[in-house]
């Protein structure tokens, strides 16, 4: 990695982690804001959080190819002043309509910035430092909504209003500031992703667009797999989960507070450690114990529900439940996101980051759907469901590594293989030229 683009990964990270720090003011109390200080009702609060969901599925699909022709920077600008415009609309609106359109603009921008920002550290990474950016990106994320929310907490106070406009307010200039940072990241010319399996067909596959991505079974597989994990883990965090918590296993809405903290703080604690043993690990080989993981997780959960009446018991094993999510969420951070750049022909980038995203909110609108009535009412059924998707994802991840090339699954200790191969030649005498001959000037070769 050169100074230039070293340079612009930190800018890019450290916006990040101011917007995530803004956000994390009013992600925990967005429900009660729209149903209780506006007086919408909790009808119109599950609305406003599910038109965050439908604006990224009517944004996302055109977003990848915007990317790819234009630039992720001007896409991610754009992003950030839609988010900042739908945050501040949303402390502002007093009707319905208002609040209905505010959270569309709102969540258009936030489904906006993700591929914009991912296709960015793609472009000031490589193969072998890609995942380490996307882990620090997360640790980052994960810290700053940890540290936005404690002091949110502070500050919100459902007999003032006011209190809730001022964490709308740094919300909005938070996205603000970010949009401001990455506006003056110097990104290289083109796209940077090194993609040894497409060869020269990188044109081809551009100009192919949605087949092309379609045809990509790798790409495929990733998509199903991501959507089952998303399904089964940030889908259920706050309907399903917490819903079994409380109805199930009794659990008050205080202790999920503390829970929701333990997750944070694994992963905060732990992301650099896990880091270090997954780098040199086969990618598809630490989905596949992300699986395993998440299926204890489960199982410990169901455990909570059965032994209700033991109410510490029950308690330990849901703060249990979270943090074991948390370890697997340190695990994918490093493992996902840069497989899905790898996996991508250069000048589809955009399209294929956008992809996933698009997988991604189609599995956050169903889980909640599916898991908050169940978690509520089929305890027993709803257990079972997510202990088959875990282990679900493990078969999955298997069933990738098939069709990933060895570069693909393990691009650092692919290249260290390569390296190590590499025969050393033995250093030759240095003989000066004929002094009638002219030295031949050195040409400077471009790649690609």
């Amino acid at each position: 990695m050169t100074t230039a683009t070293g340079a612009a990964l930190r800018r890019i990270q450290t916006g990040n982690a101011l917007s995530a720090f803004g956000n994390g003011f009013t992600v925990p109390f967005m429900f009660i804001y729209v149903a209780q200080v506006r007086n919408l009702g909790a009808a119109a609060a599950g609305t406003v959080l599910a038109l965050f969901a439908v604006a990224a599925l009517v944004v996302l699909p055109f977003t990848g190819r915007v990317i790819d022709r234009r630039g992720p920077l001007p896409v991610a600008v754009a992003g950030t002043v839609l988010a900042s415009a739908g945050s501040l609309g949303i402390a502002l609106s007093e009707g319905t309509v208002a609040m209905y359109v505010s959270a569309a603009v709102f969540g258009a921008g936030l489904s906006v910035i993700q591929p914009a920002l991912a296709t960015m550290i793609v472009w000031s990474s490589t193969t072998a430092t890609r995942s380490r950016a996307f882990a620090t990106q997360f640790f980052l994320n994960n810290l700053g909504l940890g540290v936005g929310g404690l002091l949110g907490g502070l500050v919100v106070d459902t007999d003032r209003p006011s209190s809730f406009l001022l964490l709308f307010g740094i919300e909005s200039a938070m996205y603000l500031v970010l949009g401001a940072t990455v506006a003056t990241v110097r990104l290289p010319d083109g796209p940077r992703v090194e993609c040894p399996s497409h060869g020269g067909e990188d044109g081809t596959a551009a100009r192919g667009g949605l087949r092309a991505l379609l045809s990509d079974r790798a790409m495929v597989t990733l998509s199903a797999l991501g959507f089952v994990m998303f399904f089964a883990c940030y889908g259920q965090f706050e309907s399903g989960l917490s819903a079994y918590a409380v109805e199930a296993s009794r659990i008050s809405p205080a202790t999920l507070g503390v829970a929701l903290a333990a997750n944070t703080a694994v992963i905060v604690l732990a992301q650099f450690v896990v880091l270090r043993l997954v780098e040199r690990r086969r990618r598809s080989r630490v989905m596949a114990l992300v699986g395993l993981i998440w299926t204890v997780a489960w199982l410990v959960a169901g455990v909570s529900g059965l032994v209700a009446d033991r109410h510490a018991l029950a308690v330990a094993a849901i703060i249990s439940t979270y943090a074991l999510f948390g370890l697997g969420e340190a695990m994918l951070s490093p493992t996902v996101a840069p497989l899905v750049a790898d996996l991508a022909p250069a000048r589809m980038v955009g399209r294929y980051n956008s992809a996933f995203a698009l997988v991604k909110q189609l599995a956050l609108a169903i889980g909640p759907a599916v898991g908050g009535p169940m978690g509520a009412t089929l305890h027993g059924p709803y257990i079972v469901m997510l202990v088959l998707c875990s282990l679900g994802v493990t078969v999955l991840a298997l069933l990738l590594g098939r069709r990933l090339t060895a570069e693909q699954d393990n691009p650092l200790r692919a290249s260290l293989v390569v390296a190590a191969s590499m025969p050393v030649r033995p250093v030759e005498e240095v003989r000066p030229a004929p002094a009638t001959r002219s030295a031949e000037p050195a040409r400077t070769v471009r790649a690609g």
